[in-house]
């Protein structure tokens, strides 16, 4: 049976630590965290668990801290937690199961990451797959019987394990910092982060976020050429100007962001800035092309219920207006009224996707 090292990295996790390391320490044979300056109990309750306690001065570096907690590992196997998740006893089985019969060529395990709550802002599923296992020293092996070559592609087993996402609150401002940090520092974003940071701004940002991120994402639209980039700078350009009235700007920008594949999120602010206008008719259009005839990019819920309740609200408002206009005059206003009720219906059947692979 491999052995298996947990790594944390926590810093003020007095709320949740006890609770995860309750549901992980018997699986594991060797326990490090990391504490990156808890000014609470943290510290004490990680003692309950294990002695070996390492202090990281932090520099807004996830990617050091963890790396860091991996340097401290000993076993053969490292399995990366979070103080805000826990395995229940269905998946502590599986666990055991796994560690039961888990094959030495396999070097990364991964895992369903699972969200019950609104406190994950990047997740388009309740369920979706990512590393969580992690063979601390790997093997090289040359393959194939003439141009030999090593394999530098990880060999990688998706299980059935499911872990279980409760955090207590959000991080987002904390992210946002250390995105703007990230790119005064470096003067970009790898693709992975400008999404991650699009995505959170999205679903969480308030004006002061977005304001704070407009020079950033006005940057990427104006020196990438990378269609992909452009386009999600584009999604939070479009919401800046919308916010702040800047009509010019953002009819700019969304005029030329339909010539290339329109998504949701363009189609999305498009509806939300003509019902601001009361134009509820050229509103419905919008939100029925972000909903219908249009694929999300960053935020799954501007093809799903956002557009479908748009469309509920447009064809009530519209209800109402021709109700005082023409009272006695009863074919449209059972038309709008048929449509309300159709997406209605569609916006509260609407659920998150179970899962994404």
């Amino acid at each position: 049976m491999p052995t298996i090292s947990l790594c944390m990295i926590v810093k003020n996790e007095e709320e949740v630590l006890a609770r995860c390391l309750e549901s992980i320490a018997d699986l594991m044979d060797e326990i490090i965290i990391v504490d990156t300056g808890s000014s609470d109990s943290t510290k004490e309750i990680a003692a309950r668990y294990t002695h070996k306690i390492y202090d990281y001065k932090w520099i807004n570096d996830f990617s050091s801290a963890r790396n860091y907690s991996f340097s401290k590992a000993s076993k053969e196997y490292i399995y990366a937690a979070d103080a805000d998740e826990i395995l229940d006893k269905e998946n502590r089985e599986r666990f055991m199961r796994l560690k039961n019969v888990l094959l030495p060529e396999i070097e990364i395990v991964r895992m369903k990451y699972v969200t019950e709550s609104d406190y994950d802002p990047m997740l388009n599923s309740k369920k979706e797959y990512r590393p969580k296992l992690f063979k601390r020293l790997r093997t090289f092996t040359w393959m194939d019987p003439v141009h030999e070559t090593v394999r530098l592609t990880p060999v990688i087993f998706d299980s059935d394990i499911e872990i279980l996402h409760k955090p207590k609150n959000q991080h987002s401002k904390r992210d946002f910092s250390i995105f703007i940090k990230s790119f005064c520092s470096d003067g970009t974003f790898s693709p992975k982060i400008r999404r991650m940071y699009a995505k959170e701004l999205l679903k969480t940002g308030d004006s002061r976020d977005f304001a704070d991120a407009k020079p950033i994402f006005l940057s990427i639209y104006r020196d990438e050429i990378d269609e992909e980039a452009r386009k999600e700078a584009a999604c939070i350009l479009a919401h800046v100007y919308r916010m702040n009235d800047n009509k010019n700007e953002f009819f700019k920008l969304t005029i030329k962001d339909m010539l290339t594949t329109p998504c949701s999120e363009i189609c999305c602010e498009l509806g939300h800035y003509f019902a601001k206008e009361q134009d509820y008719l050229e509103a419905a259009l919008w939100y029925y092309n972000a909903a219908f005839e249009t694929e999300s990019i960053l935020d799954i819920h501007t093809g799903g219920d956002l557009p479908l309740k748009g469309l509920t609200e447009c064809y009530r408002q519209l209800v109402e207006a021709e109700k005082e206009k023409m009272p006695n005059d009863t074919t449209l206003i059972e038309h709008y009224q048929a449509l309300y009720e159709e997406y209605r219906q569609a916006a509260r059947a609407w659920k998150l996707p179970v899962e994404l692979v």
